[in-house]
């Protein structure tokens, strides 16, 4: 007697879904070591496989860059004036 594992619960992997961090960095035209400072941020859903890591195509693609602030440094590097 067979199993059917491939229950209507269960979402088979479709790999077009997904991409490698270097596609990634293709896609979104940066270095991939921006896309793993983006990881570590937990910015986009991922998938490890193997020891790869693997990030949804979709996300990677619609992903919008929060606006750019002042740096922490910048707001910590001001000296008070001697009185």
């Amino acid at each position: 007697m067979s199993t059917d594992l491939s229950s209507s619960r269960k979402k088979k992997f479709d790999p077009a879904e997904w991409v490698s961090q270097a596609g990634a960095a293709k896609i979104r035209g940066v270095t991939r070591q921006a896309i793993a400072r983006l990881l570590a941020k937990g910015r986009f859903t991922t998938l490890s496989i193997g020891g790869k890591v693997l990030l949804k195509r979709s996300e990677v693609e619609e992903f919008e860059p929060k606006p750019p602030g002042p740096s922490p440094r910048a707001k910590s590097s001001k000296r008070k004036k001697p009185r």
